[in-house]
């Protein structure tokens, strides 16, 4: 199960509901922050979500909006007496700038903080592999080196119900090293994998956060179930997206078009337009209906 938590959903500047940009990625054990604004430690706590069961952090890019809000959960993790290794994964320059927080504030840093620079280049490049799902990542086009990030679970094995029943087999803990593609003997019978379970496509999230269009986002959306994408102004003020380097929210929603993704978030709306966003929601769903507005605290979950 993967669960998808929204912890800020404005941009620049946040507003009487919305703060910063961060959103919290649970998969089973795993808790991964996809960048991590100005208030995100406060967020977490209104979402009764400890800090201290964050594995990794995702920085998209280093403007104060999405990442102002890392120095403070690194100081909260070390009051709190944490030992387990934090991850930071970021464009170029993210050791620098790690660097100068751990640097900008005086506390005893009692875990280690490992960085992982994410050079990709204009190609799409894998940034972790963990047992049960890998994360990819591409370079954007914003004002300052910036990425994009994709969550992909692997191929797993369900149990083929319909086979084992058939050998009076359905609820046994033998069945959890069929599903690990172990062979199994169950009275006299052997049952392989390849019969007695199923492959099932692993969920796919990707995170878009500031950019212009460029073709790569569509690459890296590629069948997404779900694509959370950035739309930071409305087709009115397309001038003021190209010029800053955003998305309108009909470009995001051509983008998951063209992806051929399965469902669309868009969030990081630009604080003019306040509460008033349903004209950039029928704009995006004019070109992709399968739509919706992210809100602060709004949870979903892909089984």
């Amino acid at each position: 199960m993967i669960e998808i938590v929204f912890l800020g959903t404005s941009s620049m500047f946040p507003t009487e509901k919305r703060n910063h940009p961060s959103v919290l990625l649970r998969y089973e054990g795993d808790y991964m922050l996809f960048d991590c604004g100005e208030g995100t430690q406060r967020q977490l706590r209104i979402a009764k979500i400890s800090p201290m069961k964050i594995n990794r952090v995702f920085i998209t890019h280093w403007h104060g909006d999405h990442a102002l809000g890392l120095g403070g959960i690194i100081q909260s993790l070390s009051a709190s007496g944490r030992e387990k290794a934090l991850e930071i994964y970021g464009p170029k320059g993210t050791k620098k700038y790690v660097s100068n927080i751990m640097n900008s504030f005086s506390f005893v840093k009692n875990f280690d903080i490992e960085v992982h620079e994410i050079l990709p280049g204009k190609k799409i490049c894998k940034v972790l592999e963990a047992e049960k799902y890998e994360i990819f990542s591409c370079a954007t086009k914003h004002n300052i080196p910036t990425v994009a990030f994709s969550f992909c679970e692997k191929e797993r094995r369900k149990i083929n119900l319909d086979y084992v029943k058939k050998y009076g087999l359905v609820k046994h803990p033998i069945l959890g090293r069929l599903q690990n593609g172990e062979t199994i003997t169950w009275k006299g019978h052997k049952i392989t994998p390849a019969k007695g379970t199923v492959l099932v496509k692993g969920k796919k999230v990707t995170y878009i956060a500031d950019t212009s269009y460029d073709r790569i986002l569509e690459e890296i959306s590629k069948e997404s179930d779900l694509l959370i994408c950035e739309a930071s102004f409305a087709n009115e003020h397309k001038e003021l997206a190209e010029e800053y380097a955003h998305l309108t929210a009909e470009t995001a929603a051509n983008i998951a078009k063209n992806a051929k993704a399965k469902e669309l978030i868009l969030f990081h709306f630009s604080q003019r337009y306040g509460d008033d966003l349903e004209h950039l929601h029928n704009e995006a769903k004019k070109v992709f209906p399968n739509t919706k507005l992210a809100n602060d605290f709004m949870r979903i979950v892909l089984n």
